[in-house]
């Protein structure tokens, strides 16, 4: 879809206009004056309700002048037009991409994962005591490149043991970013990224080989992969998923948004998660504020009222 937007004015709380100027045109190869970040952060704001302070304007100005090389543009002038035209559909989608941060690992905020493994996974099994089938549910909203997902599956796998066979247990990953959707997907990484992972688990589940340039990699065992179901989804638009969920990771993503947009996905959370579900969020992140539909349960662990 199209979308309009004056380069001289705002996009509602998520605006720019306090943006302290770039620096001088002549200090770069592209000129890229105040109007040109007003104009981005509008847009971006718009697509993603990302809010672009004013200390990423350097941030801005460098992953987007690759792309006006790649494009042979001549300023950014003409790249918010191109922003504006008809083909704009396909443009605005690497913008999203281009200025996304994606930074993540395996076993990042270890506790989440033993609360996981610890209070979530007993719980719900103990609730579906009886079932021929039980059925589990987790969310990694915000998934980047996969580190976050592959994590919750191998606490999954190695908790519930040779009975998840009998389970119906699925892992639901997503990202605004569609680049990190299909690299989260394939499930392989720099051998280094691995060193996170616990010894045991890494053994089982990271098998070592050859990445594309012949550097040492590891690839995702295809246990975790039947698992999770990655899709690229914006927190900001419909979502498609009815849910409940048991948990829900959604980690170094609402710090991005302003309040209107932290409480309107922190209320659909609510909405899909099942009756003691839970709700985790990144260590900077809070819902002090926003919700009133949850109880703290531990650091930045949430547990739905």
């Amino acid at each position: 879809m199209q979308r309009t937007i004056n380069r001289t004015g705002s996009a509602g709380d998520g605006k720019a206009g306090d943006a302290v100027p770039p620096a001088t045109s002549g200090q770069r190869e592209f000129p890229f004056e105040r109007r040109h970040f007003d104009f981005i952060a509008g847009m971006i704001y718009q697509l993603a309700g990302i809010h672009l302070a004013a200390h990423k304007v350097e941030m801005v100005y460098s992953r987007l002048a690759r792309r006006l090389r790649d494009l042979n543009l001549k300023d950014f002038d003409a790249y918010c037009a191109l922003l504006e035209s008809d083909a704009a559909a396909r443009e605005v989608n690497f913008l999203v991409n281009a200025l996304t941060t994606n930074l993540t690992s395996f076993f990042r905020e270890s506790h989440h994962f033993e609360h996981l493994a610890q209070v979530v996974l007993p719980g719900v099994r103990q609730r579906q005591t009886g079932q021929s089938r039980p059925r589990l549910r987790i969310w990694s909203a915000g998934c980047s490149s996969g580190q976050e997902p592959y994590t919750i599956a191998m606490v999954v796998a190695s908790t519930l043991g040779a009975d998840i066979r009998r389970w119906d247990a699925r892992i639901l990953a997503t990202d605004i970013d569609t680049n990190m959707v299909e690299t989260a997907r394939r499930g392989v990484y720099a051998a280094d990224h691995a060193t996170g992972i616990p010894g045991p688990l890494r053994d089982r589940y990271a098998h070592r080989q050859r990445g594309p340039g012949g550097d040492p990699a590891i690839v995702m065992d295809d246990e975790l992969k039947r698992l999770i179901t990655f899709k690229p989804l914006n927190l900001l638009e419909p979502w498609p998923m009815k849910g409940p969920f048991d948990a829900i990771f959604c980690r170094n993503v609402l710090i991005y948004f302003d309040r209107a947009g932290r409480t309107h996905v922190i209320e659909n959370f609510a909405r899909l998660l099942s009756q003691d579900g839970y709700l985790f969020l990144g260590h900077s992140e809070s819902l002090y504020g926003v919700s009133n539909s949850f109880q703290q349960a531990g650091p930045t662990i949430y547990r739905r009222l």
